[in-house]
């Protein structure tokens, strides 16, 4: 599967991305292992930025990679309920989602996992829709009372996931699961898709988002930290906000079964591409 010529991958990769001579070392390395990686923010906005996610992703699985996608969509979701005059509340960062908002959150959900299902195909790479409609992967319990159709997995219907990544197709994952009466709720992205990496024992789950990755007190990237060094920068208040529940689901994946977990800059040219392909890596890598 990894016996590609020089010329070959020339072919495959794109001119401004890590170099053929850097590529080759590594594609033994993810050599049947899945790598998860979770989209969000203007990634999914901004055309340009997706154009690339897309590029990269079709990449991986033209190397013969086992890419698995799970996609958020928060800001569409903002744009929608605001377009329907429906105002949003938030419990520490989650949408409190009632039974008026979860259709809404459904509907957006499903058409955006289409439309980057489409894009893949029109980038000779088939992939197949993951959604709370078709393929349902994903059985979840309420988070709590406060917050409505917002589910914890419980279940991931991994013989599903490799079925598909065994016909040579990437799946894509809408962050929506069903819960034993087959209600349709609403998960948060990286918890889906940190569930969904420790289920399938990934090597690698990545976060592209519109971060650069955890910054130290200069606002200097750290390439790489564990939980005591998390701990640390959580004390010192460092790390803050919103990046606080983002590196605690990070750490709980990396000492579950998931080799490392990454936090990439999705803004920055082939980020995908140059940390998993290339000496330098791009972002922030977390291991246990």
């Amino acid at each position: 599967m990894f016996s590609l010529e020089e010329e070959d991958l020339l072919k495959i990769l794109p001119k401004d991305g890590p170099s053929a001579e850097e590529v080759k070392k590594y594609l033994d390395k993810y050599n049947n292992e899945f790598i998860v990686i979770k989209c969000g923010g203007s990634i999914l906005i901004d055309p340009n930025l997706f154009h690339i996610f897309i590029q990269n992703i079709a990449v991986l699985n033209k190397l013969g990679f086992n890419p698995v996608i799970v996609h958020g969509g928060g800001k569409r979701i903002n744009n929608k309920l605001s377009e329907l005059n429906i105002k949003s509340s938030f419990i520490k960062g989650l949408r409190v989602t009632d039974k008026n908002i979860i259709s809404i959150v459904e509907d957006v959900l499903i058409n955006f996992n289409k439309e980057i299902v489409n894009a893949l195909k029109n980038a000779s790479c088939q992939a197949r829709r993951v959604t709370s409609k078709e393929y349902n992967i994903i059985t979840v319990m309420p988070q709590n009372k406060e917050l409505g159709f917002v589910g914890i997995p419980t279940h991931i219907k991994t013989n599903v996931l490799k079925e598909i990544v065994n016909a040579k197709e990437v799946p894509v994952i809408a962050p929506l699961g069903l819960d034993k009466n087959n209600q349709t709720f609403n998960i948060n992205a990286d918890t889906a898709a940190g569930s969904i990496a420790k289920e399938l024992k990934a090597r690698r789950l990545m976060i592209i988002s519109d971060v650069e990755g955890v910054l130290d007190s200069e606002k200097k990237l750290i390439p790489e930290i564990n939980s005591s060094k998390a701990k640390e920068l959580i004390d010192q208040e460092v790390v803050s906000g919103g990046m606080i529940p983002k590196i605690n689901n990070c750490l709980d994946v990396a000492s579950n079964g998931v080799k490392g977990v990454v936090i990439i800059d999705g803004r920055k040219n082939h980020s995908i591409l140059f940390e998993l392909l290339s000496d330098k890596g791009s972002g922030t890598l977390i291991r246990e």
